[in-house]
């Protein structure tokens, strides 16, 4: 089988330097908030160039904490989209404050800042666009709206470690932003990880406490806070993998790149491109008239699909309270249905991408039907 992701392959290119990594935590007996989580948050917020990064437990946790720390809760409304991983409406909700879905564009599958403004109401707090598959938002446009209301915009760029808009990356555009580390993540560890990061020092300290049980001195608690600090041993092996991660994106864009170049001419539809932008493809997803019908085809020939996202958040049981129906969200719900991830990793080689390509191309041809 052909996988969507191969971390296997990821992990052993670094094998040796995590075990060094791994010896130099455990000898060091110190395995929470130690030298190795201060000196990753050191690293990250040259990367990202921001002043102040917060290592957090995982990529929910730092949502959350984002949200917590602008003191976002019961009453309030933070606008998002509906196509997106369960964790980004979750997080609203888990303050106590309530997600208002916005429609995505068609093309981009981000946010769009059209139809933001009628969303807004003398309740809305926050908006979070969501960088999706590691394709940036329009965070001029975005940031523009929020200016005029006052609004915070706290970016969830779980997706989308490294993607930049002019030079610039991604989750430094608004007030917090939000990372996951999660294995499958382009830069991820072995288990779960996140970063809040901001350029604004108060809120900074304010994360920082919270992460560690509302407390700024042992057994003394301002608040009630979370457990979520990065373990010693994620905190190493992301450094480790730092120092890959602009060449592992780079790798990702090539094999985009010969995607793009395969299905120009066919029906297939291919992630947009925008100038300014550097997309990172997280996810590499295709958009088609049958996506079932191909997502088996490709299985029956051993090459591994999925369906980033089935069912849009607003159509979600646990938010039927909300009052939303089929029909609300246009885009969102038609994009749930035509979307199709396909193989996607720095490590995907050229004969297995010809395969997934020629396979794809096959099935196109035997369906016919018009160009998307």
């Amino acid at each position: 089988m052909i996988p969507l992701i191969q971390l296997d392959r990821q992990f052993q290119s670094i094998k040796k330097e995590i075990m060094n990594a791994f010896e130099r935590v455990v000898d060091s007996g110190h395995y929470i908030l130690g030298n190795e989580g201060a000196a990753l948050e050191q690293e990250l917020a040259h990367f990202l160039g921001v002043a102040h990064p917060v290592a957090v437990a995982n990529g929910t946790d730092a949502l959350v904490l984002a949200l917590r720390a602008l003191e976002i809760g019961p009453g309030d409304e933070v606008i998002t989209t509906p196509f997106t991983f369960f964790a980004t409406a979750e997080a609203i909700a888990r303050v106590g404050a309530t997600p208002v879905f916005s429609d995505i564009e068609a093309g981009t599958y981000n946010l769009d800042p059209a139809l933001l403004e009628e969303k807004i109401t003398s309740k809305t707090k926050a908006i979070i666009p969501v960088h999706l598959f590691g394709k940036p938002c329009a965070m001029k446009e975005i940031n523009e709206i929020a200016k005029r209301h006052q609004l915070y915009v706290i970016e969830d760029a779980c997706q989308a470690f490294g993607a930049d808009i002019g030079g610039k990356r991604v989750g430094t555009f608004g007030d917090i932003g939000c990372f996951s580390f999660f294995p499958t993540k382009n830069l991820g560890t072995l288990g779960d990880g996140g970063l809040v990061v901001t350029a604004d020092e108060t809120l900074a300290k304010r994360i920082r406490k919270l992460r560690h049980h509302g407390s700024t001195a042992k057994y003394y608690h301002d608040e009630i806070g979370y457990n979520s600090r990065l373990d010693e041993i994620h905190a190493a092996i992301l450094r480790v993998a730092l120092k890959k991660i602009d060449l592992w994106n780079e790798q990702r864009r090539k094999k985009a790149a010969v995607y793009a170049k395969a299905f120009q001419h066919s029906t297939v539809g291919v992630p947009m491109e925008e100038k300014e932008q550097t997309h990172i493809y997280h996810l590499y997803n295709i958009e088609v008239e049958h996506q079932a019908e191909l997502s088996e085809t490709l299985a029956q020939q051993q090459i591994a699909s999925g369906v980033y996202y089935p069912l849009p958040l607003h159509l979600q049981d646990v938010f039927a309270g909300l009052g939303y129906k089929k029909g609300d969200f246009p885009v969102a719900e038609q994009t749930s249905e035509r979307l199709l991830a396909i193989p996607m990793h720095p490590f995907l080689t050229s004969s297995e991408q010809e395969k997934v390509i020629a396979a794809i191309l096959a099935f196109e041809q035997r369906k016919g039907g018009s160009r998307i």
